[in-house]
């Protein structure tokens, strides 16, 4: 007997994914559903080969549910994830709604899948932000090698990282700039064809912006609490996969070599390095796989046991579904959960 699993924002760019990574994966679901807001109700998503017509999450009833992937933003997320737990249903939540909250395990499965088993406290699981995943999976396997004291990462995040709007802006100013249109920003604070934009979510007290801020809280927490992390989080005019410029100081000596061998071993990890013109990986080529990608891992000499490096992931998969539906396979592996329709 197969699980029963609802994916709440199925309608978004995400939720599409999630429903795709479904399929691909062959999760064990005897039903999905999708769901999403009333004005969304039904209309048709696809899931595998089959259509499914979008119902209501507010006159959705969860009590036979056993897993929920939810990714419709993060006010949606604190409203509906406590009574969805309460109902008896898992959640798996991909907002920032309930990502440093204690008593919600912050996952990532290649890293510290173990923690997961810290869910029944809320019934909720919370997806790292998208850049946050990437970095930590590259993280991890060094980590443990050679301790990791300081992160120096600058961000290149594509324009879906916004959501669809990102991407239409993305779109519509482009063609604007070839037909001589005048170029309107909307999503954006500023024109993002052609251009980067030094900010991403809100700005804080202290100058860094909340997605700056969410790297530094979350690393810690999913990886280390003693790591010493500063980001610059940078829009680009990319539609998929965000891309991250990381510089590392370790406790312990630590070389090139050392650490491509160590890479290359590591789940989720695939190294693409050879030092030519075109040796490495772009965000463009990384759209609609599943790895973290790894390149430019070289030594700098200006700090004691430094490493630099490139990394590049798709923020749709990785970054948000792929890790989701990893976390929920993670559940069923370890018969954290049981499907309800079989007790």
């Amino acid at each position: 007997m197969g699980y029963k699993v609802a994916v709440v924002g199925a309608t978004g760019n995400v939720g599409r994914e999630m429903l795709a990574i479904l399929d691909e994966r062959g999760f064990p679901a005897d039903e999905v559903i999708a769901l999403a807001s009333r004005r969304s109700q039904g209309q048709e998503v696809s899931y595998g080969d089959k259509t499914l017509k979008v119902k209501a999450l507010d006159t959705f009833d969860f009590s036979g549910v056993d897993i929920c992937l939810m990714s419709a933003g993060g006010t949606v997320s604190k409203e509906w994830s406590p009574k969805i737990g309460a109902a008896g249903c898992v959640v798996i939540d991909n907002s920032s709604a309930f990502r440093m909250d204690p008593d919600v395990p912050l996952i990532v499965p290649e890293v510290n899948a173990d923690a997961v088993a810290g869910f029944t406290k809320k019934n909720i699981i919370a997806n790292p932000n998208c850049s946050t995943a990437q970095l930590v999976v590259a993280l991890k396997p060094l980590h443990d090698k050679a301790t990791i004291k300081r992160v120096v990462v600058a961000t290149y995040q594509s324009v879906s990282g916004a959501g669809k709007d990102g991407m239409d802006e993305l779109f519509t100013q482009t063609r604007a700039v070839f037909v001589s249109d005048p170029v309107e920003a909307s999503k954006f604070p500023k024109r993002i064809a052609f251009n980067l934009i030094p900010h991403i979510d809100v700005f804080m007290e202290d100058g860094t912006t909340k997605e700056e801020w969410k790297m530094v809280v979350e690393t810690k927490k999913i990886l280390d609490p003693k790591i010493k992390l500063t980001a610059t989080c940078v829009r680009v005019p990319v539609f998929v996969s965000h891309s991250e410029a990381v510089n590392i100081e370790f406790e312990h000596p630590i070389s090139a070599d050392e650490a491509r061998s160590i890479l290359r071993e590591a789940p989720g990890c695939l190294v693409i390095d050879k030092r030519e013109p075109g040796g490495y990986i772009t965000p463009y080529e990384a759209t609609g796989e599943d790895a973290t990608y790894i390149s430019r891992i070289r030594e700098d000499i200006t700090v004691e046991n430094g490493l630099s490096m490139w990394v590049v992931s798709d923020n749709l998969r990785k970054g948000a579904a792929l890790n989701a539906v990893q976390i929920a396979e993670v559940l069923v592996n370890r018969g954290l959960i049981k499907a309800k329709a079989a007790a």
